[in-house]
């Protein structure tokens, strides 16, 4: 083993020695379940007719399967890149708040720039779950970097599916991002308030699906947020 492998291995040790084993399993199994996702996401890029590299390079520069999902999804539909590009940044607008939220988990200088890369929903949850410091940015690379490997290995083993199955509906793939969306945004709807903004864009957004250009009705959902409750 070179001077460079044992350096990484006790920095990673040390880094990651602060964490409870639960907290651990727990984010490995978050990790397993992106990849799960990624399989889907790489199966339906394949069905849609995208090449290879499409859904790779996605998955390694943007690491955000909601907006690339949105992405093939408006252009497989024949709408133009650049509303599915808009679609995608801003369904990607809440890591603003995120970046503000964990200024001081991501690092700084070079390493700041590869932790801004692996923030996503899961790296920000877990990151800012933990009690301690130590405990918050050990949560936050950990998933981080899970994600970020796991991510693209499931689009490239979903890719190898989609090319061997080109119709991915018939065992459900093509079913399974939405329906982890699904359930993570049952249980906002409990609030009366969320219920009514999500259904106001739901109901505009099908409106809008017969007269608007596809990946029009996406963003115009939007404007549900602006409903109040009577």
């Amino acid at each position: 083993m070179d001077t460079r492998s044992i350096w990484l291995k006790s920095m990673f040790k040390n880094l990651f020695s602060s964490l409870q084993g639960d907290t651990v399993k727990a984010i490995l199994l978050v990790c397993l379940a992106v990849g799960v996702v990624g399989v889907s996401y790489g199966s339906l890029a394949m069905a849609y007719g995208f090449p290879l590299w499409v859904p790779m390079a996605l998955s390694m520069l943007v690491v955000a399967g909601a907006s690339e999902f949105m992405f093939i999804g408006i252009v497989a539909s024949g709408g133009n890149p650049l509303a599915a590009a808009a679609a995608g940044l801003l369904v990607n607008a809440r890591h603003l708040p995120f970046g503000v939220t964990v200024r001081d988990l991501v690092g700084k200088r070079a390493a700041g720039l590869l932790g801004c890369h692996i923030m996503n929903d899961e790296s920000v949850v877990f990151g800012l779950s933990q009690k301690t410091p130590e405990q918050r940015k050990a949560a936050y690379w950990l998933c981080g970097l899970g994600v970020m490997v796991l991510w693209p290995l499931g689009v490239l083993i979903g890719s190898g599916i989609g090319q061997l199955l080109p119709a991915p509906e018939t065992i459900g793939l093509d079913a399974v991002f939405p329906a982890i969306l699904l359930a993570l945004v049952l249980p906002a709807l409990k609030k009366k308030t969320t219920l009514i903004r999500a259904s106001s864009g739901a109901a505009l957004s099908l409106a809008a699906v017969p007269f608007a250009p596809v990946g029009l009705p996406v963003l115009l959902s939007l404007l549900g947020l602006l409903t109040r409750k009577k």
